[in-house]
């Protein structure tokens, strides 16, 4: 096996990610499951990380760096919290150690905004946040991260000066799964995706946010009387959710540029979003951007 360095992990709710990284920084293995906290509360913390090193070869004394839900109270070791407005770098310094490893692993604390007014907080994306943006960033950016728990941050010249969780995600699955627009959308995947729907509905939303909830309901009145497919319903669905967490994301802000950080399928949402709202952007892939800031804090907590 090439040298490798250390192990990085960003390790979610419901997910789990892996990667062996070499002393030239270059990816050796990788490790994915859904094996997240949820499930790790229950099977262990140390076995299931202890399997995804033995699959990957891991030599027995290679640190191990982690970011994500390990850190929350509920999770392996409570990591805590950095409070904001911090600079993006503070999370490199803060990193806690597992106790009673044989190896040394790290976990990296989240941010809080502890405002009485607008409480938050994050885990995992803090160091994605790192990663998109880099130790040196400067200049005001609005990063945009979705999610189960969407992120809109604000950052000024490389520190956190605020940010702001929106539910989409899980709102969109307990509206689709749980109430009377199930119904509605029914089937949707077999069916093409309805873009011009998305598009329509992403416009009214940030448009007339205060409707929301209207606006949703259109789903099933718009195919009990106007005969709209499953497919269009679901668009509606999505593109409603994501044009209020844009309208509110940007409520105060000036649209002075985006930085998105996604992949997959919620980039190509998410961009499509931008686009029909004329809002300027600049997308940076989730995953390198995750490992690119636990790189920065392997090297800062293990130099050589």
């Amino acid at each position: 096996m090439a040298n490798p360095a250390y192990v990085a992990v960003d390790w979610g709710t419901s997910s789990f990610r892996l990667w062996l990284i070499g002393r030239d920084g270059g990816i050796l293995a990788e490790r994915r499951s859904g094996e997240g906290m949820t499930s790790a509360a229950k099977t262990g913390f140390s076995q299931v990380l202890s399997g995804h090193l033995a699959a990957v070869e891991a030599p027995e004394n290679l640190p191990v760096i982690v970011c994500g839900m390990a850190g929350a109270r509920q999770g392996w070791v409570e990591a805590g919290y950095i409070d904001v407005p911090a600079p993006l770098t503070s999370v490199l310094t803060a990193a806690v150690s597992v106790p009673g490893e044989s190896r040394d692993i790290r976990i990296l604390p989240g941010l809080a905004q502890r405002n009485a007014a607008t409480p938050d907080v994050m885990r995992g994306e803090e160091t994605q946040l790192l990663g998109a943006l880099g130790t040196a960033s400067s200049g005001a950016q609005a990063v945009c991260m979705p999610g189960t728990h969407s992120k809109w941050v604000h950052v000024g010249d490389g520190k956190v000066t605020g940010f702001s969780t929106f539910m989409t995600g899980e709102l969109f699955d307990v509206i689709s799964k749980h109430t009377i627009l199930s119904h509605a959308v029914a089937g949707a995947e077999a069916q093409p995706a309805d873009a011009a729907a998305f598009e329509a509905a992403v416009s009214a939303a940030f448009a007339r946010p205060a409707l929301a909830s209207n606006l949703l309901f259109t789903a099933r009145s718009g195919q009990l009387l106007h005969g709209i497919s499953a497919a269009s319903a679901q668009a509606r669905l999505s593109g409603t959710l994501i044009g209020l967490e844009i309208a509110g994301a940007l409520q105060n802000a000036a649209n002075s540029g985006i930085t998105l950080v996604a992949s997959g399928r919620l980039q190509a949402l998410y961009e499509q979003a931008f686009r029909t709202l004329s809002l300027t952007f600049t997308a940076i892939d989730a995953d390198a951007a995750v490992r690119r800031g636990l790189s920065a804090a392997a090297e800062a907590i293990w130099p050589n």
